[in-house]
Order: structure tokens, then sequence, then C-alpha cells
């Protein structure tokens, strides 16, 4: 597997990738991922990743500064380093998750050798514009330029994949890539531990990079206009470059004590905040599918999200939760307040709303896919996408 993004990254596409090599491991596969050093230490070593052990060749990278914690191969040297790694392992199939630099370089070796290609894309070009310091009369042209690139790179694939059929169908638009697979990125629910106990406060959960995407602030805001008597609490897990203008903005909003800043936080500490929270809120406008989303779901949570992108994929709108207008303060507030001041019965019938509809995302079918596809069999896109008469069943 060929990333731009991997773990200590928290981010989906490096999450992603993390879960579906883990699990390909547990299932007997000998996985080496190709990914840039987290640090100036380079070389190739085992790591711990969700409880497997695989091979990491981790490239000699550096910073990119506009980004608070982003680093990158060098681009110049990614072919040289790619069929260094392809002819030493002679691998029977090449995965790239990213088609900046090490997916396409890997991509260009693996087709000069014959190996086949499986491509997944996780970005869109437009969501990058505020790390590349680009003055905005180019912004068009480095876009123009950024699809251009990803239509060599994923084209070079025999398969294509995104994680829903919205974002398959945007690629097609963009791109003249066709017959783009919707492969949920998954998720182990077993993992997650949801609660039916009263609640005796009203806790509000993001989780998520806090980047200009994501659309915190319009959270925020909402939170600062919902009324004292719900006592409301906003807990803000992860990282970014928004972070310190975000609490400014808490603090000129007098939210002081109601909105806490976790930062990055362990596994247990994560799953634990999800199943102390009351509702998962999602703001973004820019989601391929959001991993956060699953994780929330799987453990019961009703959603408020964005009516934006892949979100109406996970969030069906009066059953597991709600769909807002993005940037919306009002309707989000709105939308808010409906699931904090639910009955017990309303309560319970968006948490268990949300674990019909995330069922159909279990990684084991995910994995299934991957695993025919990396073979060359045809395969049929899984359902996830639960109607509501199926849901109602």
């Amino acid at each position: 597997m060929g990333t731009d993004t991997f773990a200590p990254d928290v981010n989906g596409a490096a999450r992603f990738t993390e879960r579906l090599a883990a699990g390909l491991v547990a299932r007997g596969h000998d996985v080496h991922v190709v990914a840039p050093a987290a640090s100036y230490r380079h070389g190739t070593w085992t790591e711990p990743h969700e409880g497997q052990r695989m091979t990491l060749h981790r490239l000699f990278s550096v910073r990119w500064y506009p980004h608070d914690w982003l680093r990158f191969a060098l681009p110049w040297t990614i072919n040289r380093n790619a069929a260094k790694v392809l002819d030493e392992l002679k691998p029977d199939v090449v995965h790239s998750q990213s088609f900046f630099v090490i997916g396409r370089g890997l991509s260009v070796q693996a087709q000069k050798r014959g190996i086949r290609i499986v491509a997944t894309n996780h970005v869109m070009p437009e969501n990058m514009l505020e790390f590349t310091m680009v003055p905005q009369a180019f912004q068009k042209q480095l876009i123009a330029w950024a699809w251009r690139l990803a239509e060599r790179a994923l084209g070079r694939a025999e398969s294509v994949t995104t994680p829903t059929r919205r974002a398959a169908d945007f690629l097609e638009r963009y791109t003249n890539i066709r017959d783009v697979h919707a492969i949920s990125c998954g998720i182990d629910s077993s993992r997650y531990t949801p609660s039916f106990e009263p609640r005796t406060e009203n806790r509000i959960l993001f989780v998520g990079r806090i980047t200009g995407e994501k659309q915190i602030d319009v959270l925020i805001r909402a939170v600062a206009s919902l009324d004292p008597e719900l006592d409301a609490k906003l807990t803000i897990i992860g990282g970014g470059d928004q972070k310190k203008a975000l609490q400014e903005l808490v603090s000129e909003l007098g939210l002081g004590e109601r909105v806490h800043f976790a930062g990055y936080v362990t596994d247990e500490e994560l799953r634990q905040a999800y199943t102390d929270a009351t509702v998962f809120a999602m703001p973004s406008i820019a989601e391929l599918q959001s991993i956060a989303t699953m994780e929330a779901m799987s453990t019961a949570l009703p959603v408020v999200a964005a009516d934006a992108m892949a979100l109406p994929h996970l969030v069906h709108d009066g059953e597991n939760g709600h769909l807002f207008e993005p940037g919306n303060v009002a309707d989000l507030a709105e939308k808010l307040t409906d699931v904090l001041t639910a009955d017990t019965d309303k309560l319970n019938a968006f948490k268990n709303a949300s674990l019909r509809l995330i069922a159909p995302h279990d990684i084991e079918r995910t994995l299934n896919t991957f695993e025919a596809l990396y073979r060359g069999e045809e395969v049929v896109d899984p359902v996830t996408e639960i109607g509501a008469e199926q849901s109602a069943e």
C-alpha cells in the first residue's frame, strides 16, 4: 500500500489505510505500507497497528509548514524509491491510497512491471487549497492541475474506488475515469460501546481535524445560541491549524466553561468519549465518508450533520439524527436542540437507527471486496445505503 498520510497522522485516509492493512494482516496477508517517515528517521521496520504487526517502508520526508503536522516524501525521489521497494518485494498487487506522491510513484513503477494496481481516492483537491499558500488568482489553475494529476495517477489502476457513491460520482464528473467503485471504509462496530443509560448531562461531541472545511466555528456559534437551560457542553477532539482561532472565538462568545478542546487522545479515551456523549455533531462540508461519524453511529449516537457531500449517506434526517443546512448556525442549533430535548423513547429510536444504518458498513464486507479486487475479480459494490423502508424493518 502506498499512502501520503499514515499513523501517527490522524485523518480519514490514514485511519482507513491503517485499518485495511491490519484487517488484511489478520487474514494472513503479507502487507507492506510505504509512507512518509513521521520524523527525520527513515527506513524499513515492523510496526504495530490496530493490534497487528506489519512492515512499514518509511521514506525520508520533510514538514509541509503551512500545515500543522503534515510531512511529505520528496517527489523527485519517489520513482527511485518505489522501484526499489517493488523490485525487492515483487508484490501481487499495489494499492495506492493517494495520487500526489507515494501512491503516484508506486503506480507508475507497478505499471512498468505489470503488477496489478488498485487505487482509492480520499482527496478532493479543493480541500487542499488552504495549505498551499497559493494566491486566490491562481487557485483555479491549481485545482485543474490537481485533477489532471489525479486522472493520470488513478487511471493506471485496474480498479478505482472511493468510500461512497457520491464521492465516486464526483470523481467521474471531474475526470475521465469511469466505473469507480463505491466501497465503504468499513468499521468494526464491536470495538465501540453503546450506552442506553439515562443521560444526566447534555454532551455534544465533535471528532476530527480542526481545519477550515470542518466548519467547527459554525458548531461553536450554534452551541452559543442554545438555551442556557440545556446546559450543553461541547467537546472537540483532534488538532489542527484552526485551533487557536477557535479558542479565541470560544473566549469571545463567553463559552470558556462549556467548550473543551481535548486535543489528540488515545483510542480508549476516544471510545469512552463517544460512549459518554449525547449527540455527535459533524458540520463539515467536505466529507468523502467520515470515519468519525461512523464511529459515533457504532456507539449508537444520534448525529447532527451538514447536508453536504457524503454525510447524507450516513445520516438520515429524522431517523438517526438530523441534517442541517451547511453553514446555517440557527438550523444547526435547532437540530441539536431537538436531540438534546428528546424524551427517552425518541432518543432511543435515534440511537437504534444509528446502529441499524451502520451495520452494512461492517469491515469484513470491505475486506472481502478489496480481496476480490486484488485478485482481479469483478465485484458488485456492497450496498451500504439503507432506505427508509429497509431501516424500518
